[in-house]
């Protein structure tokens, strides 16, 4: 007969007066560690007792009970009571549910204490998250959930916002399928089955970090701080029912928008509203785009305008904001970390000293009637207004009035004031000349023919002179190169020289927003500001200027038209460009770059989706990760989409220094080095300039995708 199992005998529990309990020595929590007692009394004050005490009785010298209790197991609870009862919120003789266990108990009391604290489990993540969502569900406010738990409404919105990612991947959570990391970076997105892809992708992925999760689930939003959403603002493209994705759990910058056509839109609205504005001024044209082409203005004829003078309200209010950003400066200039409202302060009255010092210009009538505008938009979300630029179709026609003394010229006249008579033009020969009486001869100008003569053997005279002068004959270049980069509307020079600045058949939307291109913009407007409105000036100007400064405003001028660019050669000769001339073009270049030490890498290229792998074959892209960072990082690849394979090529390349092939510069003998293949420069060109890894592996064959 098998033997009976020995039923359990529970301990009993009963209600006991709070003033006959007393902590016990056997408690064995002796460290203070989570919720504090005075929190905790809040929370029985608020929903009482959620778990009895484990108390026993204490025993006089003849072991008999003497009514009063020691508690060895809950003495936090008992003294968020006695807490209670010092503010007055509970009474000092209020029962206690109490189980009570025998004094003689073979069981010690700290034991009781230890298993307690031992064996008790921490609820898990997804079940608070569960909890608190259907809290909420219920009526519950955010923030009175966050007071009833001790905490912040905004760790409870966390929590929330984890409760709302797919039940699919919380039951992949909850069987540790998943970190909770991840599941934060889930939390990004409220559109499950994107969340539910992107977990599928992430089988096929060696990637499965937070941040490659991220990437995935806002890479086709629009992050806040893009200049689009300056321009138009945030709260309009809210207002206009436009959503926004917010990452709780890591600063996201503002976040994602989630609907980039409706932003487009807005974008295209408000330019247009702009063009309107400075149409109005009276502009023949206004041509708009978020990012203006590099070369908009190639070909163009910039108006010189006439700066606006400072009125004596604007002069005062300049030096009232200099006085006080100074007043400012000088109080804090000590303090290694500024506050946030003075570093405020400080950049509210450098935007309005900046209004105040950027003058607008006002142009002739009959010039602004020809002419248009460029609007664009930067990147802090401002407008950029470029006015004045002439097309050529626009340009005035000049008529020359015609006589019949002007035929040897066609029409026009002798710049020394010379006639142009055929009969004239014999007698310089020196044939047939008639006698005349000398107190009837009239002095005429000299004939045309003469005078090109006489200039022809000047001309020769004054090259050869010149060469004999470099300081000159380089100060007579750079006038040139001025004349064409900053007075495209002056070409009258005496040397046959043109300095065509360069412009690219092809090139990326944001060129005008890269490293190069911006420091070329920034020394372009130095040097404005520094020449003479008028191109008669220009002279007077360059020799004023020293010699390190004429070098400098010349190799600025000779950059601008240099042009290295690899063009597509048409299949028909155009006349204009051929296969030949491409590759002498490069070999040059080549020659530049490895003087002047070209660092690409350094300039900030970097090879990204939208810059370089969205335009290339998944081949290309396995070759290119082979030849910057191995094989084994090509294979972990190889099985991806084009799309993630070409973010997953971006993430390994970032920063590996590598360049496609048309980017290198080649290395040779022919490189140069230090006093091998240039002379040194002559005097009036030295000077200081102004401020301003290999794999052995097998390349994937490139083949069409």
């Amino acid at each position: 007969m098998a033997k009976a199992v020995q039923k359990i005998t529970l301990s009993p529990s009963r209600d006991i007066p709070l003033d006959r309990l007393i902590l016990s020595q056997a408690n064995v929590r002796r460290v203070k560690a989570g919720v504090t007692i005075g929190e905790l009394a809040e929370d029985i004050a608020r929903r009482t007792l959620l778990q009895s005490l484990n108390v026993r009785p204490i025993l006089d010298a003849d072991n008999q009970e003497t009514g009063m209790f020691e508690v060895p197991a809950g003495g936090r609870r008992f003294r968020a009571l006695e807490l209670l009862v010092k503010q007055k919120r509970l009474v000092k003789d209020a029962p206690v549910p109490c189980v009570v266990r025998a004094a003689s108990d073979e069981v010690s009391a700290e034991e009781d204490s230890l298993a307690e604290n031992t064996f008790r489990e921490q609820l898990h993540p997804l079940d608070q998250f569960r909890a608190m969502q259907a809290m909420v569900d219920k009526g519950a406010d955010v923030e009175a959930i966050a007071a009833h738990f001790m905490t912040t409404p905004a760790v409870v919105r966390q929590r929330l916002k984890l409760a709302s990612v797919s039940p699919k991947l919380h039951e992949v959570y909850a069987e540790d399928g998943m970190t909770l990391e991840q599941l934060m970076a889930f939390s990004v997105s409220d559109d499950h089955a994107r969340q539910e892809q992107v977990w599928e992708l992430l089988g096929h992925s060696f990637n499965k970090s937070a941040g490659y999760i991220r990437a995935r689930l806002t890479e086709n939003s629009v992050r806040v701080a893009d200049k689009r959403v300056r321009f138009v603002t945030l709260d309009a493209y809210v207002k206009a029912g436009g959503g926004v994705m917010r990452d709780l759990f890591e600063d996201d910058d503002g976040g994602w928008l989630t609907n980039p056509a409706l932003l487009d839109t807005l974008v295209a609205a408000r330019l247009d509203a702009e063009a309107d504005r400075i149409r109005a001024e009276g502009w023949k044209w206004v041509a708009t785009a978020v990012d203006m082409p590099w070369n908009a203005a190639a070909g163009l004829r910039e108006l010189a305008g006439t700066t606006v003078p400072m009125s004596s309200e604007e002069e005062a209010r300049m030096q009232t904001l200099q006085a006080e950003a100074e007043a400012l400066e000088s109080e804090w200039a000590d303090v290694p970390c500024l506050p946030e409202e003075i570093s405020t302060k400080l950049d509210a009255l450098d935007r309005e000293l900046g209004l105040l010092v950027d003058r607008p210009q006002t142009f002739a009538p009959e010039e602004l009637s020809r002419a248009g505008a460029f609007l664009s938009i930067a990147t802090d979300g401002s407008l950029i207004i470029e006015r004045g630029y002439v097309k050529p179709e626009d340009e005035p026609t000049v008529e020359v009035e015609e006589t019949a003394d002007t035929e040897c010229c066609g029409g026009e006249t002798s710049v020394y004031g010379m006639s142009s008579d055929p009969g004239e033009t014999a007698m310089a020969g020196g044939a047939n000349e008639p006698e005349a009486e000398v107190e009837d001869e009239v002095v005429k100008p000299l004939p045309d023919r003469l005078v090109a003569e006489l200039t022809a053997w000047r001309t020769l005279a004054l090259q050869d002179a010149l060469a004999r002068d470099p300081a000159t004959a380089f100060v007579a270049v750079l006038h040139a190169f001025v004349l064409d980069a900053f007075y495209p509307s002056s070409r009258e020079t005496c040397l046959q020289l043109t300095a065509n600045r360069a412009s690219f058949a092809f090139a990326p939307t944001d060129l005008k927003d890269s490293g190069p291109a911006r420091a070329i913009s920034a020394r372009h407007a130095q040097w404005k500001a520094r020449l003479p409105q008028s191109d008669h000036d220009l002279w007077d100007a360059l020799l004023r200027f020293d010699n390190a400064e004429q070098s400098a405003l010349f190799a600025h001028c000779a950059s601008l038209v240099l042009n290295a660019q690899a063009e597509v050669v048409p299949k028909y000769d155009n006349g204009r460009v051929s296969r030949h001339s491409i590759e002498r073009r490069l070999e040059h270049s080549h020659v530049l770059a490895r003087t002047v030490g070209l660092d690409l890498v350094a300039a900030g290229w970097r090879p990204t989706v939208t810059g370089y792998f969205q335009s290339v074959t998944k081949p290309r892209i396995l070759a290119d990760v082979c030849d910057a960072r191995g094989s084994q990082f090509a294979e972990m690849i190889a099985h991806l989409k084009k799309p993630d394979m070409a973010r997953e090529a971006e993430r390994l390349l970032e920063e590996a220094a590598w360049l496609p092939e048309p980017m290198r510069t080649p290395g040779g003998s022919e490189a140069f080095t230090d006093g091998d293949g240039i002379d040194a420069l002559p005097a009036f060109l030295e000077g200081p300039m102004l401020p301003s890894g290999e794999a052995d592996c097998d390349h994937y064959a490139i083949a069409a995708e």
